[in-house]
């Protein structure tokens, strides 16, 4: 391999890591956890979490899957898409370069909009398939909004099911929710959490 090559590899390994560096410290504080304790539910040292999320050290596969389980997120969220242009790094997310989250399997895929986790809110684009639901309520310590792109689908939000169309939306705040999508088609759906929970 030439040194260009070489240097070039070594670069986008950089960033690479700068990248999880950063989503991995925005995951910790949006948690309101401490160095400390994320060493602790590891069985890491506190130094070796630092270095991680400084970028100065890089887990393992199985590291990134403890990681994943402690934030309650998919280990997908850990490979990123990075933009191919420097200027639009941090600021730009292409259509063919989102981060892809949850399977075909869950009922639900959502690709990440936001270009980091980092900031007061992220963006969603999640596709709730035809038939898919969810079993029980969840409530996040967060504000959520979304807009249906196209089809249709079913949102409980603190007891009360609303009936969604497209072009229609939503807005709740730290109350319980679930979905359901009774429709015979895929519902899209655009959602905004406030703090990021990915």
């Amino acid at each position: 391999m030439s040194p260009t090559a070489t240097a070039s590899l070594r670069k986008e390994s950089d960033v690479a890591g700068g990248l999880l560096a950063n989503d991995l410290r925005a995951l910790r504080k949006s948690r309101g956890l401490t160095l400390s304790e994320i060493a602790l539910k590891l069985g890491r040292s506190v130094g070796w979490v630092s270095q991680v999320e400084r970028g100065l050290s890089t887990p393992s596969i199985g590291d990134l899957r403890e990681f994943a389980e402690l934030f309650g997120v998919p280990i997908s969220l850990f490979f990123a898409h990075e933009a191919p242009v420097e200027a639009e790094r941090g600021v730009v997310v292409r259509s063919g370069r989102r981060r892809t989250l949850g399977s075909s399997e869950s009922g639900l895929v959502e690709e990440l909009l936001s270009p980091d986790l980092g900031g007061s809110f992220e963006m969603l684009r999640s596709i709730f398939a035809p038939g898919a639901g969810m079993a029980k309520p969840v409530t996040r310590p967060t504000e959520e909004a979304g807009y249906v792109v196209s089809g249709g689908f079913d949102i409980e939000i603190d007891g009360t099911w609303h009936s969604l169309g497209e072009g229609d939306s939503f807005r709740f705040d730290h109350k319980p929710f679930r979905w359901r999508n009774t429709e015979t088609v895929p519902a899209v759906v655009i959602w905004v959490v406030s703090p990021p929970v990915y």
